[in-house]
């Protein structure tokens, strides 16, 4: 059994990073390689502190991990060292522990029991201990691929190759179905592709996962828009279950605010798109924040991507933008009581390696020069009130002083609208919601018969470990569909939602 008092005799710890100096230099990943033996003895270590709770909230699904991993189970098991065992109690629940070790804000640790007190330490570094799990599993040759021991015959095409796509192609390919994944870009991955910067995940771990769904007999056609390409007709024709994993990827603007128009404003992914567009080797990127003064306006996951890269292409200053006071830098349990996701200060390595975040103020307009490109933003102290009736935002200045920042290049990270329009929705007569997503019945069908729809494409843009827990869910419905009945895990239910403070 697990150590009760693990937790008393050792505190947290989080990976080491590389020297900021060194790691701004170039696009690897932040964290330092301190090599398999060292690596392995301190994740022991940090497992070590799991209790393995009578009522684990770490895989509860409202709570903590909606893919309802087991992690006090692969916790104690990496404590004793069974690090093959481990990664099998992991990957039976999650397809790509990789992708969430690294890239998870880690719901489940702030529904961890020695999160409901600072005098236990901190919670255990589950994220730390999944990343590590999964990453001997490779080193070791565990993972290797799972192919189907009978063919039930049936077709299943599957639109969008992120991770809701690529879990419910893995899923239904393994329960014997012939899958197509079709993606419009020239890669594979969606937002792991081309969203997330290097130094946060390197590709070569998305195509280690590709070149494993690959064997298990997953085909995947590249630059192929679903709708315009191949007509929804021919879609038909070809596959008896359709699965719509294209993600929420129309991006938010404001045109409201004065001065939008100038050159050099763009959209955050924009940039982000170019920057990795570069890391495959495509050229250098239209967007470049070399040798500018950046704004990054909008405080999360985003923001902080675009924080990061615009350092790492030599930007001479990068500043970002919340329109919220600064949070507090640990729970109010008034405000988000354990074992909800705390309201508190969120600092990625980035913002530890230069540049600066200002607090509760908003752009009041974007200054041009006189060939129509922006030179500084005029910003202005805001607060952001909330009608208690309809709910709706808004931004009220608190002060006519008036700052006046550089600004080269401005990018916007204030969200995302929703599923883009698009002739593949058209044709199939869905229509989106309000949020600008697709609703599906319990059965993660949409009003077309035979097409289903997870990830943010349905839930709106969320996390990674929600987008695979979506992906394995719809793969059971489909798998149903097509059969009669399933096997397969179905994690969340459509209606699923994180628990929240009333």
């Amino acid at each position: 059994m697990a150590d009760p008092t693990g937790f008393m005799k050792y505190e947290r710890a989080e990976p080491p990073k590389r020297l900021k100096s060194e790691r701004v230099q170039d696009w690897q990943e932040v964290y330092a390689d301190l090599g398999q033996e060292a690596r392995n003895a301190a994740v022991r270590t940090q497992a070590t502190r799991c209790m393995d709770c009578g009522i684990p909230f770490c895989h509860s699904g409202s709570a903590g991990c909606p893919l309802g991993n087991l992690i006090p189970e692969w916790n104690d098991l990496v404590r004793r060292g069974d690090w093959a065992e481990a990664s099998e109690r992991l990957h039976a629940t999650n397809n790509f522990p990789e992708f969430t070790g690294k890239l998870c804000p880690a719901p489940c640790e702030a529904a961890c029991v020695l999160s409901i007190l600072p005098a236990s330490g901190g919670p255990v570094t589950i994220k730390r201990v999944e990343e590590t799990i999964s990453a001997q599993a490779w080193e070791s040759g565990y993972v290797q691929p799972k192919q189907a021991t009978v063919s039930t015959g049936h077709r299943v095409a599957v639109v969008g190759s992120g991770p809701a796509g690529l879990a419910a192609a893995q899923q239904l390919t393994r329960a014997g179905h012939e899958v197509t994944v079709f993606e419009r870009d020239d890669r594979l991955g969606g937002l792991l592709r081309y969203g997330i910067p290097e130094f946060k995940m390197e590709k070569k771990v998305l195509d280690r996962r590709l070149a494993q769904l690959r064997k298990e007999g997953t085909t995947f056609v590249t630059g192929c828009e679903v709708g315009v390409d191949i007509t929804v007709e021919e879609l038909r024709e070809r596959y008896d279950a359709v699965v719509l994993a294209v993600g929420a990827l129309r991006g938010r603007d404001d045109r409201t605010t004065p001065g939008r128009e100038l050159a050099g404003i763009h959209l955050a992914m924009e940039h982000l798109v170019a920057a990795n567009r570069q890391c495959e080797g495509d050229g250098p990127p239209e967007i470049d924040a070399a040798g500018k003064h950046v704004i990054v306006i909008g405080g999360g996951d985003t923001g902080a991507d675009s924080y990061g890269t615009a350092i790492r292409q030599g930007a001479l200053s990068v500043t970002q933008l919340d329109q919220y006071p600064q949070a507090p830098t640990t729970r109010d349990d008034d405000r988000s009581p354990w074992p909800t996701w705390p309201y508190i200060l969120r600092t990625y390595p980035v913002h530890e390696e230069t540049g600066e975040r200002i607090f509760a103020v908003a752009v009041k307009r974007f200054v041009g020069d006189d060939e129509g490109r922006v030179r500084a933003i005029e910003l202005h102290k805001v607060r952001v009130e909330k009608d208690p009736e309809t709910g709706r935002r808004e931004v009220v200045p608190t002060s006519d002083e008036v700052e006046e920042l550089p600004a080269d290049l401005v990018l916007l990270a204030i969200g995302f609208d929703g599923v883009e329009h698009m002739r593949l929705l058209d044709e199939l007569g869905l229509k989106l919601t309000r949020r600008g997503t697709l609703s599906c019945g319990a059965d993660w069908q949409t009003d077309a018969p035979g097409v289903f729809v997870c990830g943010d494409a349905h839930r709106g843009a969320s996390l990674v470990v929600w987008a695979i827990a979506e992906g394995r869910s719809v793969a059971n419905a489909v798998d149903t569909y097509l059969t009669g009945a399933s096997d397969l895990p179905a994690p969340v239910h459509p209606t699923a939602l994180p628990l929240t403070p009333v």
